[in-house]
């Protein structure tokens, strides 16, 4: 199906970005998959070629353009090439929000540089062993302490939690104030009682680092306060449908990239004496796969588009983020029946697939989240 969305710059863009993958990601992800992390220097070598946070200010080393269009390139051809290691579409596309629209001047300065050269790495630390789903039960807090804060508290789950250098901490600093008795902190690599705890043995996306956190009366400055005191919930409801529909993004590419690997698979396997995609019932199923996919990118890419004229709902991005992950993962899975035994074999791609998609459900807010979100909207 062909997409209107691009113009012909972001086809340069895609273009060189591909070359990226194909120079530092695609020897090295096999090793980065063993090891359960990427080697820092692929987030230098990306910052160097203007692939982070492309709508940072020149001045800072970034794009300086107000188009997702670029993001999603980003993820789009991260996903198609099965580099789920690549924590390029968190920094780019969740926390760039956050240092780009709450960062005061000095705080720019310090930080924006080492953002957009990869030279510093970012997380955002929500998810804590109790809480998943409701942010609203954090216990991590804060204690304002002179010119400082005191923070206390753990953190699981964290995407890039291991190589990151700057963490932005969701806290409570008001106990009494209910949903308006959070803040966000940024919390730097060497800052003493800040420890990483270890790299989570996931199921699938081995080469993303996925972390413990813990923090022991950590001493963060008070000029480490992004935004207002007490904000911080606001905030994160804020950023949350760009960070939504950043995952659907991935599902939509994903899709893509299996779909048409499963249906070379197809024509080239044999059964019977003839291919497998011969036989009707391979076609009706793959027919259905692609009609799916289809429907995916047709309703993600009108939702970028929304995202880029400032139109993107809260629901919009949940009913995107539901129906894009819930289609990727049946899809993937349907494609691995329809490889059959080859399909459990991790040298075959849809395997990888497989245990990669099974989170996309699960993190920036549950199918079961989206529904309730959805089902508010309505009134009910």
């Amino acid at each position: 199906m062909e997409r209107t969305l691009f113009e012909p710059e972001h086809l340069l863009f895609r273009d060189s970005y591909r070359s990226f993958l194909d120079q530092h990601v695609a020897p090295n992800h096999d090793r980065w998959e063993e090891q359960n992390i990427v080697d820092r220097d692929v987030w230098i070598e990306a910052g160097k070629n203007g692939f982070l946070a492309v709508d940072a200010p020149e001045e800072f080393g970034g794009g300086g353009v107000q188009d997702f269009r670029y993001n999603a390139i980003v993820a789009e051809e991260s996903a198609r090439g099965g580099y789920s290691g690549l924590g390029f579409p968190l920094h780019n596309d969740v926390i760039a929000p956050y240092l780009l629209e709450l960062t005061n001047d000095e705080q720019k300065a310090r930080w924006l540089p080492g953002f957009t050269s990869g030279e510093l790495i970012t997380a955002i630390a929500m998810t804590e062993p109790g809480t998943g789903s409701d942010l609203q039960g954090i216990k991590t807090n804060a204690k304002k302490d002179g010119d400082h804060w005191v923070l206390n508290g753990s953190k699981t789950f964290i995407t890039n939690g291991i190589n990151a250098d700057l963490v932005i901490v969701v806290a409570r600093t008001d106990p009494e104030a209910g949903a308006k008795g959070f803040s966000l902190l940024v919390v730097e690599r060497d800052m003493d009682g800040f420890e990483r705890g270890r790299n989570l043995d996931k199921l699938g996306m081995k080469a993303q680092d996925t972390a413990e956190l813990s923090f022991d009366n950590v001493r963060v400055p008070a000029e480490n306060l992004l935004g207002e005191e007490g904000l911080g919930f606001i905030y994160l409801m804020q950023n949350l449908p760009r960070e939504r529909l950043s995952i659907a993004v991935v599902a939509a590419a994903a899709m893509e990239a299996v779909l048409e690997t499963t249906v070379q698979y197809a024509k080239d396997r044999k059964a019977f004496g003839r291919s497998i995609g011969n036989f009707q019932n391979s076609r009706f199923l793959l027919a259905e796969l692609a009609t799916s996919t289809a429907t995916t990118r047709v309703f993600v890419d009108h939702c970028i588009g929304l995202l880029n004229e400032k139109k993107l709902t809260v629901p919009d991005a949940a009913m995107a983020k539901y129906y894009a992950t819930e289609n990727q993962v049946q899809l993937i899975d349907r494609c691995l029946q329809l490889h059959g035994g080859y399909g459990y074999m991790r040298e075959y791609s849809v395997a990888k697939a497989f245990v990669d998609s099974r989170v996309q459900t699960i993190y920036g807010g549950t199918t079961e989240i989206m529904k309730e979100v959805i089902g508010r909207s309505l009134g009910i």
